[in-house]
């Protein structure tokens, strides 16, 4: 029912976007500067950052898509500068909206902004200006690759997806674009994160939509513990599949909730997978919780453990750090009931069973850790529930990447 496609954001009908150099990152070689625009307005929902510091791009975004209405046409974005805790940063958020609207011709509250980088620092926005024609010019149906580089701060990779699937006997796409690799922790956004839709979804379906998954993929996301100031995730529908509207929570809406289900959940682990001088993707499986919610703390708390994090990169099933940390999770469950087991492709290992240590092979044990993606499973037998979060190791290259960030 779903099929992977290329293309990222701009897979569904009507988006184009485009990247480039502006020179707000010294290096020529990478982009800086982006844009993503919608053929026409799109319905948006968006979730934002829980800190109480918040850059001014998220302060400037929530303004503009509640004067238009919950309705959007473009987003555009920088690297380098998170224009965050500066006197002078919702004037530039929006002279940045300005610029592209008069541009491409649309409304400023119709236009977004998104920034990411290094907080304090007041943004040139003399870069930006010079640059607006070229970028605006540079917009592709093809342009999703430029765009996703443009957001790229200590990142190895873009991070991209995008599935195709029917509603209502039409075809249609949804396709993300994400970055992120460090000061990411669970409760929204855990970075910048732009996703497309041409389906046609109902203002508040779409936020509900958005709501629901956030809760069990990016909110199940952690990297090292701090929570961003500029934590951003917009989903924009414009409604050019030409499906009837899901305006309720019917079959449709259950077709179109799994499609985001299975970008979000992938980008999620992308982000994961890309943690500054991460070496391994670490994924914890909760199943048998008693509900949703306890199943999610659990895995939360498995994977946002430092000391487990360094047990990974070490290789070492020090299954003990496990039990600490599914210990002083806040919820209610008989810890003499749970199982833990590690697993790998290498295979499995069982390492705990009813709250308690079992034999195993070291040997096998460091066979299966030493693989780059390592699933813990951890059976509470309390109940029919399941949650995944996603994390990696702490090595390291995370301290040195952290230890010069602003250079």
């Amino acid at each position: 029912m779903y099929k992977k496609i290329d293309g990222g954001v701009c897979a569904a009908a009507g988006y184009k976007a485009w990247g480039l150099n502006c020179g707000l990152n010294s290096d020529r070689n990478k982009n800086d500067l982006g844009l993503l625009v919608s053929d026409v307005d799109a319905n948006t929902a968006a979730v934002y950052t829980q800190n109480k510091v918040k850059g001014a791009p998220v302060t400037v975004t929530k303004k503009h898509l509640a004067a238009a209405g919950g309705v959007s046409r473009a987003v555009i974005m920088n690297s380098k500068n998170a224009n965050t805790c500066n006197a002078d940063g919702e004037e530039k958020a929006e002279r940045m909206c300005a610029l592209a609207a008069e541009r491409l011709g649309i409304e400023a509250d119709k236009t977004l902004v998104a920034s990411t980088g290094v907080i304090g620092q007041i943004l040139p926005i003399e870069p930006i200006e010079n640059s607006i024609d070229e970028l605006v010019a540079g917009l592709s149906y093809d342009g999703n690759e430029e765009a996703a580089t443009a957001i790229m701060t200590t990142d190895t990779r873009k991070k991209e997806y995008a599935v195709e699937f029917e509603l209502d006997g039409k075809r249609c796409v949804i396709g993300g674009m994400a970055k992120g690799s460090g000061m990411i922790h669970p409760n929204m956004a855990t970075t910048l994160n732009f996703i497309t839709t041409d389906a046609a979804v109902s203002s508040e379906m779409l936020q509900k939509a958005l709501s629901d998954i956030v809760k069990v993929t990016y909110n199940c996301l952690s990297i090292d513990g701090d929570t961003s100031t500029n934590d951003m995730l917009i989903l924009q529908a414009n409604a050019l599949a030409g499906n009837r509207e899901i305006t309720a929570e019917d079959r449709e809406f259950g077709i179109f909730k799994d499609a985001l289900y299975i970008v979000m959940s992938e980008l999620t682990k992308m982000l994961a997978r890309d943690g500054e001088g991460a070496t391994k993707l670490i994924e914890c499986n909760v199943s048998s919780a008693p509900d949703l919610d306890t199943a999610i703390i659990v895995a939360k708390s498995v994977i946002r453990s430092p000391l487990l994090k360094c047990a990974v990169f070490g290789e070492d099933a020090n299954w003990g750090r496990v039990l600490c940390a599914i210990g002083y999770a806040e919820a209610d469950f008989d810890i003499t009931k749970v199982d833990v087991d590690f697993e790998s492709s290498a295979g499995r290992v069982e390492v705990c069973r009813n709250g308690s240590g079992v034999e195993f092979s070291e040997e096998k044990a460091k066979e299966v850790l030493s693989e780059d993606e390592i699933r813990i499973n951890v059976e509470l037998h309390s109940g029919n529930a399941a949650a995944k979060a996603w994390g990696c190791d702490l090595t390291y290259d995370y301290v040195r990447i952290n230890g010069d960030y602003r250079s």
